[in-house]
């Protein structure tokens, strides 16, 4: 299907690609993997023709369609919605925008004149469309659009006056619709929550194209791709399996080839000592030579590359009282809609609440509250004893200083601290030597995360509230994360749409809305999400696998 032969890419002193060859076939469903710059992004648009080779060759034959989801999504405005998702959706999306034009230009007296050929064109668009399935089009997107989380009120108003990350939901919406041949995803999950994730698995499952695909959700990885494509060091190489079978197969491989060139080494150590022993003895000079020959033809056998993960021992947050917050009787409305209405909750030492909801059940609201960024309407929130407060939501970012480098923040927030220790604690969230001077304006939406969850946790607080602290982190980072924040001496309450997640850290689950999604009262679970899920049957509320 499509297929790259002896590729060679890069800019300027980077190497991206070296020689290197990589095959999508039909129904393929392959995650594409490897460390940040190593060339996925560029993998992608060479495959759309956005960029091309050095050398070697891209083959995608011309009749293929690609549908492509991209993190950086182009402006959206003028239209609806549901308009704007099926813009998107190849041929029909085109002929319905031609046949509401059409539509239009019937209705408009100043073209009366040319009535007789826009009936004729009409009548054609109207046939075509209806060849092409198009009279089911607007209730497949409507379908589409509620999967990721639209309220129908949504669907019907102007796509400009949403945010960018719903914006990200239109456009992973439009190329869901159009239903190519092939379908390029690159991190499709980060703007999403949890029921939507849920909901585009199956979707993805039932789509018979194939799909390449990047994602920093393992669990979103495991249950659809087959295949993995690891891109690193120049070379691209492939595991027939989900991300799990990756992972085992590629220690394997590492360890095999440690073994290898342990081997290797020893046997050349031994060759080299006969050839200095016996250079000078005239009767071994014809072993001699030929042995320097043979050891000339060897292809030597390099050691794998090692991944660097940086250890950092977090401090033990000073001891709380027993009671960490208490909400009593907690209401609060947006207007005249009631997010939450008389909320009763306990938060004691060393619980770890994950908040569950659907779209609008008022998550975010409630660790607002909880963390005092927004006042309840009605109702107490009342911090307990000896409590240090450590609140992470999107907004958090903004503490950060633009113009300075990381390793000036660092510095500026913890002036006592060495710089030895700073640097350890960087590199504990993959920032590398080099990393550490850039400038924070310059670092992306991931890279401020990792920054702003290293702050807090070098001074740990003994209460953690975390809306979505795993959004655009890699693997690496939030695999080290979940690790830190096992090993957490406090109570923590958060929200995350990563399963791992939520399966590593809850010990209480705080489910909004109920099993229904629409019960006024939470219903408090005194258990773990995967207890959670084993008593409720489903992994969110709402969504039944």
């Amino acid at each position: 299907m499509i297929s790259f032969t002896h590729v060679s890419k890069q800019y300027g002193r980077q190497i991206l690609f070296v020689d290197t060859s990589f095959q999508l076939n039909p129904g393929e469903r392959v995650g594409l993997v490897g460390p940040n710059g190593a060339g996925k992004t560029t993998l992608f648009r060479m495959i759309v023709g956005e960029e091309s080779p050095d050398d070697g060759d891209v083959s995608v034959p011309k009749k293929l369609t690609i549908g492509y989801f991209r993190q950086d999504v182009e402006e959206m405005s003028g239209r609806t919605v549901l308009d704007e998702t099926i813009a998107g959706s190849g041929r029909a999306g085109r002929l319905h925008h031609e046949l509401e034009a059409l539509n239009h230009a019937m209705a408009d007296p100043a073209q009366a004149g040319d009535m007789d050929r826009i009936l004729a064109r009409f009548g054609e668009v109207q046939d075509e469309y209806e060849h092409v399935g198009g009279y089911a089009l607007e209730a497949q997107a409507r379908e589409v659009l509620h999967g990721l989380g639209f309220e129908d009120e949504w669907i019907e108003g102007d796509v400009g006056a949403l945010s960018g990350g719903w914006k990200m939901r239109v456009a992973i919406a439009r190329v869901l619709l159009a239903k190519p041949d092939v379908l390029l995803m690159d991190e499709p999950t980060n703007h999403l929550d949890i029921e939507s994730i849920i909901w585009l698995e199956q979707f993805l499952k039932s789509l018979p194209g194939a799909l390449l695909m990047t994602s920093h959700d393992r669990e979103f990885m495991n249950r659809i791709v087959t295949k993995i494509a690891e891109i690193d060091g120049g070379e691209i190489t492939t595991y027939s399996g989900n991300y799990d079978f990756y992972e085992r197969e590629r220690a394997i491989r590492e360890a095999n080839r440690e073994a290898a060139y342990a081997r290797q080494q020893a046997m050349l150590a031994k060759e080299q000592r006969f050839i200095e022993r016996f250079a000078a003895h005239a009767a071994k000079a014809a072993q001699v030579q030929s042995r320097v020959k043979a050891l000339e033809k060897i292809e030597k056998i390099q050691l794998p590359k090692k991944r660097r993960v940086v250890k950092f021992d977090f401090r033990t947050p000073p001891r709380s009282g027993e009671q960490v917050a208490t909400l009593d009787h907690v209401t609060k409305r947006y207007g005249r809609r009631v997010v939450h209405d008389g909320i009763n909750l306990t938060i004691r030492r060393g619980e770890r609440w994950s908040v569950m909801g659907k779209n609008g059940a008022g998550k975010s609201t409630l660790l607002k509250m909880i963390a005092g960024a927004l006042p309840p309407d009605e109702g107490t929130v009342t911090l307990g004893a000896s409590l240090k407060m450590g609140y992470f939501a999107q907004q958090s970012l903004d503490v950060l200083n633009p113009d300075l480098t990381i390793e000036e923040q660092l510095q500026k927030d913890f002036p006592s601290e060495s710089i030895g220790m700073l640097r350890n604690l960087a590199g504990a969230f993959q920032f590398s030597a080099e990393d550490v001077d850039k400038r924070i304006k310059s670092l992306s939406g991931g890279e401020k995360t990792r920054l702003v969850m290293a702050r807090m946790l070098l001074d740990p607080p003994n209460f953690l509230v975390l809306d979505e602290p795993t959004n655009h982190l890699d693997l690496a980072t939030k695999e080290m994360l979940l690790d830190a924040l096992k090993d957490f001496d406090g109570t923590m309450i958060f929200v995350s749409h990563d399963r791992e997640f939520l399966r590593g850290l809850s010990n209480r689950v705080l489910e909004l809305g109920g099993e229904s999604g629409t019960e006024s009262q939470p219903h408090a679970y005194p258990g773990t999400y995967t207890e959670y899920v084993a008593r409720t049957g489903h992994e969110a509320p709402g969504v039944h696998a």
